[in-house]
């Protein structure tokens, strides 16, 4: 099973070289982290989840890059688990990828089979299900950042459709309770936006409670505000998801490392979509 790319040319370029640039220009520009981060050596997770935007590279690329240099530093872990919201409505509620390869510009990347597998028997609710990924952009845009650096990993990728606190749960056990049994290093990437479509000051205010509750790893406070302030934020089930399992898994503190807007980048005020990169470890 070979997973093509279903947004290069669209979400970042298709060509390998002129990607490579993009992403070293993402680091490198001034809504970026400033310079392009050295691959550390692996030896104890430092960082056992993040919040990454999901955009075009062109529009969120440089806050994801944030994230990115925090990960690249603390070296990769042998699986990254990419938790992702449904943009599609194909497939099951949580569907996950258990087999195969996924490709992108940058080349392939194995699935953890045995890892995927696993969960699937560790869960009454998760299914391995391929048809919810094949059209997916938000899994797939967070692969180029990390083969830019290594193709020394393997991954994991989630989609979600059902993204109530219940669902939220059931995935953070059975990603710890994987873990644990098969006793493999892991890191967990929420991919998610924030608010949608809205003029900056009123996406600001509804998004800093968001960041509020991402940096107190406030899985709670992040759900009420979604829901009690209409808050468009796409992947608040697997950001809950993330910050359960981080937080079983060691993690004792939230840090924002950028937000900012579509609207950074554009110019445009009026409508603009909300973009964090945040760390737990």
């Amino acid at each position: 099973m070979i997973r093509k790319p279903a947004v290069a040319g669209l979400f970042y370029d298709s060509n390998p070289d002129k990607l490579k640039r993009d992403i070293e220009h993402c680091f490198e520009n001034k809504l970026g982290p400033g310079k392009i981060p050295k691959l550390g050596k692996y030896e104890k997770n430092r960082i056992y989840g993040a919040v990454v935007p999901h955009a075009g590279y062109a529009y969120s690329g440089s806050v994801a890059a944030h994230a990115y240099y925090e990960i690249v530093q603390n070296g990769f872990p042998e699986i990254f688990i990419i938790l992702c919201p449904n943009h599609t409505g194909l497939g099951t509620g949580i569907s996950v990828f258990t087999e195969g390869v996924w490709e992108t510009p940058l080349g392939k990347v194995n699935i953890d089979e045995e890892f995927a597998k696993k969960m699937v028997i560790n869960s009454e609710s998760i299914d391995s299900d391929t048809s919810a990924h094949t059209n997916e952009h938000s899994c797939e845009v967070h692969l180029p950042f990390l083969q830019y650096f290594s193709d020394d990993f393997k991954i994991i990728p989630i989609v979600m459709w059902m993204q109530d606190m219940e669902s939220a749960y059931e995935v953070a056990d059975a990603i710890c309770k994987t873990s644990k049994e098969l006793n493999k290093s892991i890191s967990i990437i929420a991919s998610t936006d924030l608010t949608h479509y809205e003029d900056k000051d009123s996406a600001q205010k509804k998004d800093v409670l968001i960041l509020d509750a991402i940096e107190n790893m406030d899985e709670f406070a992040l759900v009420d505000a979604v829901e009690n302030n209409n808050i468009s934020m796409c992947g608040y089930g697997p950001t809950t998801a993330t910050i359960k399992a981080s937080r079983d898994l060691g993690s004792k503190k939230g840090k924002i490392l950028k937000y900012a807007t579509s609207g950074d980048v554009s110019g445009d005020l009026s409508s603009v979509v909300g973009y964090c990169s945040a760390i737990f470890e």
